[in-house]
């Protein structure tokens, strides 16, 4: 019963803009909307491509669309892990509203079925809708992207799998979140995961532009999230590198990207077409996040200030490096307000970037952003941010002077300290309870390891089977 209210629902709120659909679609070739493809890394480091300062990681088409587009220093997901990170992006909403504030690992839970995301929107105006790659919202039938907006889906429903086609492993029969779904039907691929996707985006661009019909390509890859693995020829490209695996996986996304651009470009779309790029959560251990502290799964800004980029040849000015504060909340209004869409049927937490990029709107794009995985959490405020961590402390820094935040500033800025608690705690009031708990045995190793990053020291525990073993030695 409680499925099919939340479908309900979601059919009230879309209704009347739904009646519209036919007649919008009719006027798409009046009103020229704007294409949309979103590029979308998984787990990549902050300093891993050329654009943002990568020596040794050669990223040519990424860096094209830097050049020629707006690279954002100060952006940030919503999550510094996967799941929630790509909710927050699709409903354009604190994920933390609907209690999607943890990472899952069973099929029973996903992203509320109430929720609007930018795909059911965008259908009201006639778009074709896809999504290629990795979902991590939900296996069940009613979570699944053909439900949640999305015309096509060409990828995996779970969090992780491997690159290569593997029936013993992660393309079995049963394994519902890992093997590669088409619309619902399980189905086997030959080649390497990331050309895949790039290609399966191609063939929907090029189908898409036949109808005379505008799209949205999210193309969520998983690269360079674990386990790596790469094309031998991409290996031997980077055999004497130091992280020799994420260097080739990283160079085989970009060149899959360029892939995809080149496409536009052939078919006479790029001018046509906003393009986001950016990673759903900061790097891993395995990725370079310098100068950043900490990485993914941590408040600090190692684990959400991520790499990001919006490219629209002749409508956003190239070559543009813009330092306001700027979240993926901001993605889903801006795609809307491009289509001319001014009305959604929850109210967004983002902003439409194009009128700060473009300099017709002073200020920053938000004044104050907020993180929370159950008992870590973090706030900003203009330049300040705040970390606390429940049980261990918290401390605030500025990051205009330190965005390693390496100096603790609790005492020497006391206003400004009171000023994140109450702005915390306000938001916290205005959002929900998590509506699942988090991946058990997780919230003692945080608390050691909080406690160590808090005093600039290098965690000593990371994981619950160090604390197994430190617990046992005692």
């Amino acid at each position: 019963m409680k499925k099919l209210i939340s479908y309900l629902s979601v059919g009230i709120l879309l209704f009347s803009s739904c009646q519209k659909t036919q007649n919008d679609t009719s006027k798409v070739k009046e009103e020229k909307l704007p294409n949309v493809v979103i590029f979308l890394a998984d787990d990549a480091g902050y300093a891993d491509f050329g654009f943002q300062g990568s020596k040794n990681i050669p990223t040519p088409n990424l860096d094209n669309l830097a050049s020629g587009g707006v690279v954002f220093t100060d952006a940030h997901t919503t999550c510094s892990v996967c799941s929630p990170s790509r909710a927050g992006l699709l409903t354009g909403r604190y994920q933390h509203r609907f209690g999607h504030e943890n990472n899952f690992l069973h099929g029973k839970y996903g992203m509320d079925t109430t929720e609007v995301t930018m795909a059911d929107v965008l259908k009201t105006k006639g778009y074709n809708t896809a999504i290629f790659g990795k979902w991590h919202l939900g296996t069940q039938d009613y979570f699944h992207p053909n439900s949640r907006g999305f015309d096509e889906f060409y990828g995996f429903l779970g969090g992780h799998r491997g690159y290569f086609f593997n029936p013993d492993k992660y393309d079995g029969a049963d394994k519902t979140s890992t093997q590669i779904n088409h619309n619902g039907k399980h189905e086997a691929f030959e080649g390497y995961l990331t050309d895949v996707l790039a290609d399966r985006a191609i063939d929907f661009i090029q189908d898409s532009k036949k109808s005379e019909k505008p799209f949205l390509a999210l193309l969520s890859f998983n690269a360079v999230h674990t386990p790596l693995q790469a094309k031998e020829e991409d290996l031997e490209k980077f055999k004497d590198h130091p992280r020799q695996k994420v260097a080739a996986m990283t160079y085989s996304l970009d060149e899959a990207i360029g892939n995809v651009m080149e496409t536009l470009r052939k078919e006479g779309l790029e001018e046509n077409t906003l393009v986001f790029f950016f990673s759903d959560n900061g790097g891993t251990g395995n990725g370079d996040n310098s100068p950043l502290k900490s990485n993914k799964g941590y408040e600090f800004e190692g684990g959400h200030r991520v790499p990001y980029l919006m490219y629209w040849k002749g409508q956003v000015k190239g070559g543009v490096t813009y330092d306001g504060l700027t979240s993926t909340l901001d993605v889903m209004p801006t795609i809307l307000k491009a289509a001319g869409i001014d009305k959604t049927p929850k109210q967004l937490d983002g902003v439409d970037l194009l009128p700060f990029v473009n300099g017709a709107q002073e200020g920053m794009p938000h004044d104050e952003l907020y993180w929370r995985i159950g008992d870590w959490k973090a706030a900003r405020y203009k330049n300040y941010k705040l970390v606390k961590a429940e049980q261990v402390g918290h401390v605030v820094y500025n990051l205009d002077e330190d965005i390693s935040e390496q100096k603790v500033l609790n005492d020497a800025l006391p206003k400004v300290e009171n000023k994140l608690l109450t702005n915390l705690t306000n938001w916290e009031n205005d959002v929900i309870a998590p509506a699942w708990p988090g991946t058990a045995g997780w919230t003692e190793v945080k608390r050691y390891a909080y406690g160590d990053l808090f005093e600039n020291r290098k965690p000593t525990i990371t994981s619950p089977g160090q604390l197994k073993k430190l617990k046992v030695q005692k």
